[in-house]
């Protein structure tokens, strides 16, 4: 296994680290994606503990390729701030529009380079999706049609039964977010693509703990681990 580090939208101002890991083997392509949004910093720990993992042989794969940026909006993380633009709007819409935002730009080019057949996209949300249906916190979203709805319910099952208080289950959402990353790369690729959401009342180290877990079973899941 290797582990290689590179940088995305280089020599620019909005310039962050990603890191591919590659088995021996062929296999799978299956990329992460966090800090989007540079206030849901949960997230943003789960994939740099991920890569840590990886660089300490922690985590291993003999074949397949793993690609993770685990910050993409360092502008928006310095401020500890959503970001604005909100860069999760400024996605293509289609393969024949173009993004709105250098660094959604250049996430699309690296999709576009590695062509993942798995997309996990890694956010925080306010609410609890097992008390109100309408907030999305501890929820894995899929693209309205996905090819990876019935793997999302499968990982969802499987960590619920590890989480003792029923109001911290997550749950499947279905919908439509023109301009996401998930969006955007389940409709130019086909890709199974994903959006994780974990809650920010609950306790940070256990929202990372999440992250990682479903990060874990999307992996087994497409053969990696």
């Amino acid at each position: 296994m290797i582990v290689e580090s590179y940088t995305l939208a280089s020599s620019t101002a909005y310039a962050t680290p990603y890191y591919v890991i590659r088995g021996e083997l062929p296999g799978p392509v299956f990329m992460v994606v966090s800090g989007i949004h540079g206030n849901e910093t949960g997230s943003i720990r789960a994939a740099q503990i991920i890569v840590e993992r990886f660089n300490q042989r922690r985590l291993y794969i003999h074949r397949g390729t793993i690609i993770v940026v685990p910050l993409m909006n360092q502008k928006a993380y310095r401020k500890r701030i959503r970001g604005v633009p909100d860069l999760n709007r400024t996605f293509p819409r289609s393969s024949k529009t173009a993004a709105k935002h250098p660094l959604a730009s250049a996430l699309l080019q690296l999709v576009l380079r590695y062509r993942p057949t798995w997309f996990l996209d890694l956010h925080e949300a306010n609410g609890l999706s097992q008390k109100n249906p309408k907030r999305l916190g501890q929820s894995i979203i899929v693209t309205p049609g996905s090819r990876g709805t019935g793997t999302a319910k499968r990982v969802i099952k499987g960590i619920n039964r590890t989480i003792p208080k029923t109001a911290y289950h997550f749950n499947i959402r279905i919908r439509e977010r023109p301009g996401s990353s998930r969006a955007a790369v389940t409709r130019i690729l086909g890709a199974k693509a994903f959006t994780v959401e974990t809650c920010w009342s609950l306790d940070r180290e256990l929202r990372i703990r999440y992250q990682i877990d479903i990060v874990s079973r999307f992996l087994k899941s497409a053969g990696l681990l």
